[in-house]
């Protein structure tokens, strides 16, 4: 049974937060402002949401109910709601009833408040600042969610639930962790005290949309000639640098260029938190460990890109080169590994190129500058740049080849490039995607797997 049978009849008790609740402290409040038929879902009394919840959770067994079907607890939920309403003498219609459950319900077996962002497929990022801002990323743009927590408790046990759910923990000897949802969204927690104004959650959704080079051409984010050039590197086996800022679209980029691999390779991903999608047969996923509450147990980048070594390995996909692992990605570049893949943050192709140097130089390598480039312009072939721009669309504003070092100096030629032609009222803007007239040279050193196409 999920219910657990009182003793005696409910006394009424006047609630308060958190005294009054009785239940864990993780699934304890719910959102107080939500609409319903067109009215603020806080009509319906905060006083008596909290009078529910209090005696909801003197009659349901926490564990029993986590381990029930959605469906099956909603029906239970319900049903102790209509209870406690009689008892308490409230007077909620069926419609408030049903809303307060669903809320409920949310606590239990999802992340509170912000659950039904999770659902929705137009939103990418869900930014919650303390209790009283949730805001949305929406086709690029944010905005503010009409969705709030009750307090700053309410907050901070949404994130103590969702660190315990990946075996970390969050309080103020620990005050940041990095998560993974189980659905694979990437989930962000700073608070107290680092975090001045509340506990601040962030989460990057995933998507659950696979779209390739084509999908991606015909929603304005590249050329078909970029597609083909892409196309044909992923032929050729090039070494790719998948370059952007936050939230540019570097992942989504990443996957696309996958599709274009062979069933044949064997590849293998790594990843801080797994969001890539590949659809090949052949693909062992990666995913770093962080440290534990204990201070043990941490597994990083760079070692799984050693282990992947000797993996036998056709093809290497890195999630993001953040630090040493950029200098072993390079080796394994340079020692037959073609056809590799990785993201990096930066503006511009020729700051990736600085950022892979600096990374090096961050490893401990005592290399020269000179050795570093000449590692870097023999192992990466050609450099993606990816960018959301000021009207939150996502574009590819350059497709940059990696040609050689001349006299101490890594040489590129830019193959296409974005050009903004205009910027209307709204702020959107209108350009094209431009050739250089440079023939790419890659072109020349595979013309034998071009042979016969256009």
């Amino acid at each position: 049974m999920l219910i657990r049978q009182p003793k005696k009849p409910l006394p009424a008790r006047q609630p308060h937060l958190p005294q009054a609740v009785e239940a864990p402290q993780e699934i304890r409040a719910t959102s107080v402002q939500r609409n319903t038929g067109g009215k603020p879902a806080d009509t319906l009394g905060t006083q008596n949401r909290r009078i529910i919840r209090t005696h909801l959770y003197d009659q349901i067994d926490p564990l029993k109910a986590a381990a029930m079907g959605r469906d099956k607890l909603r029906i239970q939920i319900e049903s102790l709601i209509r209870r406690i309403c009689d008892e308490q003498r409230l007077q909620l219609s069926r419609q408030e009833e049903e809303v307060i459950g669903e809320e409920m319900l949310n606590e239990m077996v999802g992340i509170g408040p912000i659950q039904p962002l999770l659902a929705d497929d137009s939103v990418n990022d869900i930014l919650v600042n303390g209790a009283g801002q949730v805001f949305v990323e929406r086709y690029g743009k944010l905005e503010l969610s009409p969705i709030t927590f009750i307090d700053e408790e309410h907050v901070f046990n949404t994130a103590q639930r969702i660190a315990a759910a990946v075996g970390r923990r969050i309080d103020e000897s620990h005050p940041m962790v990095d998560a993974r949802l189980a659905d694979g969204s990437r989930v962000n927690v700073i608070t107290y005290p680092l975090a001045i104004d509340g506990t601040t959650i962030s989460i990057r959704k995933f998507m659950r949309r696979n779209m390739s080079l084509e999908i991606l051409a015909e929603r304005g984010a590249m050329s078909h000639e970029m597609v083909e050039v892409l196309r044909r590197a992923m032929l050729a086996k090039l070494n790719v640098i998948v370059s952007g800022g936050t939230g540019a679209g570097k992942t989504t980029l990443l996957n696309a260029l996958s599709q274009k691999i062979s069933d044949e390779d064997r590849i293998i991903t790594i990843e801080d938190a797994a969001e890539l999608q590949l659809q090949q047969i052949h693909v062992v996923r990666l995913e770093t460990r962080p440290i534990s509450a204990e201070g043990t147990g941490k597994v990083d980048q760079r070692d799984l890109v050693r282990n992947a070594l000797r993996m036998r390995p056709d093809r290497i996909i890195l999630g993001e080169v953040r630090g040493g692992e950029s200098f072993d990605m390079l080796q394994a570049m340079n020692t037959g590994h073609d056809g590799s893949l990785c993201t990096v943050h930066a503006n511009t192709p020729r700051d990736a190129i600085m950022r892979l140097e600096n990374m090096v130089m961050m490893a401990s390598m005592q290399l020269p500058l000179e050795a570093i480039r000449r590692q870097i312009a023999s192992a990466v072939n050609l450099i993606v740049q990816v960018e959301r721009m000021r009207d939150g669309a996502r574009r590819i504003v350059s497709i940059t080849e990696v040609c050689g070092m001349e006299n101490e100096v890594i040489q590129t030629q830019e193959l296409f490039g974005f050009k903004t032609t205009s910027i209307d009222a709204k702020g959107n803007l209108s350009g094209q995607f431009v050739p250089s007239g440079q023939r790419p040279h890659f072109y020349g050193t595979h013309a034998h797997l071009f042979e016969g196409q256009a």
